[in-house]
C-alpha cells in the first residue's frame, strides 16, 4: 500500500479528486496525511474522508528552514512513501528537494517545458498557443523542471478566455493525476536515484480501479499528448 502525504495552499479540487481515487478498494494506495501551509478550505474535503490534516503555517515561523523542518516532522510521523504536491503554492529549498528526491510529485497546469511557473493559462492565450494542459512532473530543486511522468493536452479554441481554458485544464488534471498514483502504486512505474540522478522506468499494464472520463484509457503507459 502507497502511504501518500498531499500538500495543499488551497481549495483542494486536485485533494479531492485523489481522495475519491484512493478510496477505491482496487487502489493499492492511502492518504495518510494532508498538510497545508496555512488554514486552507481544502482542508475540510480531507476531514470529511476521515483523513489526517495538519495546519503548518509558514507565517508562523521565522524563515523557510524552520518551515520545513516542521514539515519534515511530520511527514516523518505519517511515514510517508510519496508527497504529492496539489495547489501547494510554496518553492521548497533545494535541501528539502533533495531530501526528498523521487518522492515528490506535482500537478502543474502547462504542457512543461511550456510555461514554467504561475499564470500559465493568459501566458498560453497571449502566445496564441494552439494547444495547453497539464503535467504531473517529479520535484527537484529547479522550479516545474524534474522528469515528466505524464501529461495531457488540451486544444485552445478561439473563444477562449483564462477562466474556460483553466476550467477545461482542470478536468484534465482531476484525470491524470489520480491516473499517475494508480501507476506508481501498482509499480507500472518505477521512480530510480542514482547518485542524485533520476530515471523513469515504466511497464505496461491495467491503471487500478475507476477514474471518471478515463473509462476507455486505464492502461500504463498513456498516449503521449
Amino acid at each position: 500500500m502507497l502511504r501518500l502525504a498531499v500538500l495543499i495552499s488551497g481549495r483542494g479540487s486536485n485533494l479531492q479528486s485523489l481522495i475519491a481515487y484512493t478510496a477505491q478498494n482496487a487502489v493499492p494506495a492511502h492518504i495518510v496525511t494532508v498538510l497545508a501551509d496555512k488554514p486552507a478550505a481544502g482542508l475540510a474535503l480531507a476531514e470529511a474522508a476521515g483523513i489526517e490534516t495538519k495546519i503548518i503555517d509558514r507565517s508562523l515561523y521565522p524563515d523557510r528552514q524552520a518551515f520545513e523542518d516542521h514539515l519534515i516532522l511530520a511527514l516523518e510521523d505519517a511515514k510517508v512513501d510519496m508527497i504529492c504536491l496539489a495547489g501547494f503554492m510554496r518553492i521548497l529549498s533545494p535541501d528539502f528537494c533533495r531530501r526528498y528526491l523521487g518522492k515528490i510529485i506535482n500537478i502543474h497546469p502547462s504542457l512543461l517545458p511550456n510555461y514554467k511557473g504561475l499564470n500559465t493559462h493568459q501566458r498560453a492565450l497571449d502566445d496564441g498557443a494552439k494547444h495547453h494542459g497539464c503535467s504531473v512532473h517529479i520535484v527537484t530543486p529547479a522550479l516545474d523542471d524534474g522528469p515528466i511522468i505524464a501529461q495531457h493536452k488540451v486544444e485552445i479554441k478561439a473563444a477562449d478566455d483564462q477562466n474556460s481554458l483553466s476550467a477545461r485544464v482542470l478536468t484534465e488534471e482531476h484525470k491524470i493525476y489520480p491516473a499517475v498514483i494508480g501507476a506508481l502504486a501498482a509499480h507500472l512505474i518505477t521512480i530510480k536515484t542514482d547518485q542524485g540522478q533520476l530515471r523513469l522506468d515504466h511497464t505496461s499494464g491495467p491503471i487500478p480501479g475507476y477514474i471518471p472520463g478515463m473509462e476507455h484509457h486505464m492502461q500504463w503507459p498513456m498516449p503521449a499528448p
